[in-house]
């Protein structure tokens, strides 16, 4: 499994996909839309360093989520609004292998004392990100 290279994984989950970063994406996106969440927008980290003349491995941060189950949470606990909606991050490293990486449901609920009925409204994200990196068959 890949990792990035620093020391501020805690309570970062990452996932290997057998696919590229663009096709990664596409298929989150489409997974997104087949559970009606929304889709709240695609940030292209390594498409903006190239605008800039720097370059990065492929990397994008795609945030979604759905306000029904999301609200909640910030209602009960307004920092949470700073990890919401939830993200997960598409990325290469340095060999073009391609993961996923996002906050754990638990490391969120830890970190805003959530109720074990606030952080099952974040649990989805688990499902979510096993479907999107499973082969195809």
């Amino acid at each position: 499994m890949a990792t990035p290279a620093s020391n501020a994984t805690a309570g970062v989950v990452t996932k290997t996909s057998p696919r590229s970063v663009d096709v990664t994406v596409t298929r989150l996106q489409q997974i997104i839309a087949d559970k009606g969440l929304k889709l709240f927008a695609v940030i292209d980290h390594s498409g903006e360093a190239a605008h800039v003349g720097l370059t990065m491995p492929d990397t994008k941060l795609v945030l979604f989520g759905s306000p029904t189950a999301g609200t909640p949470v910030m209602l009960a606990e307004p920092l949470a609004a700073l990890d919401l909606p939830l993200k997960i991050l598409v990325w290469a490293d340095t060999t073009g292998a391609t993961s996923i990486s996002y906050n754990s449901p638990a490391y969120l609920a830890e970190r805003y004392r959530l109720t074990a009925e606030l952080r099952a409204r974040l649990e989805p994200i688990e499902a979510i990100s096993d479907a999107v990196v499973t082969p195809d068959a």
